[in-house]
């Protein structure tokens, strides 16, 4: 059994919002977010970069079903992954900030190595 966060959403509430995360990450290569959605949208960010490494046209297909935006894809594939071809993980990084003024919880940045 696998353990996630379940971060008081739907599962297609969830599956959207990690999605959306993901394709601002790699659109972005930074973003600001709260500690529990860092540390989802981290693993998935890191299966998307190892699969992206691959360059092939499944890989491709996959990623397409999981990214929103188009352009992204392309970054992904053209731009980003090349720069970790050498690199056998640890894509990505959490940088903690401060707290969220509103409901003081722990916010980070979550951004590309």
């Amino acid at each position: 059994m696998t353990s996630y966060a379940k971060l008081g959403r739907t599962q297609s509430a969830r599956r959207a919002l990690f999605r959306s995360l993901t394709t601002a990450l790699f659109a972005n290569e930074r973003i600001m977010t709260t500690k529990g959605k860092a540390t989802e949208v981290d693993s998935i960010a890191e299966k998307l970069i190892t699969m992206a490494k691959r360059n092939d046209l499944h890989s491709r297909r996959l990623a397409a079903e999981y990214l929103v935006d188009e352009t992204v894809l392309k970054k992904l594939f053209d731009k980003i992954a090349p720069r970790y071809q050498d690199r056998p993980g640890g894509y990505t990084r959490i940088i903690l900030a401060d707290n969220r003024r509103g409901d003081a919880a722990p916010m980070v940045y979550l951004e590309l190595v």
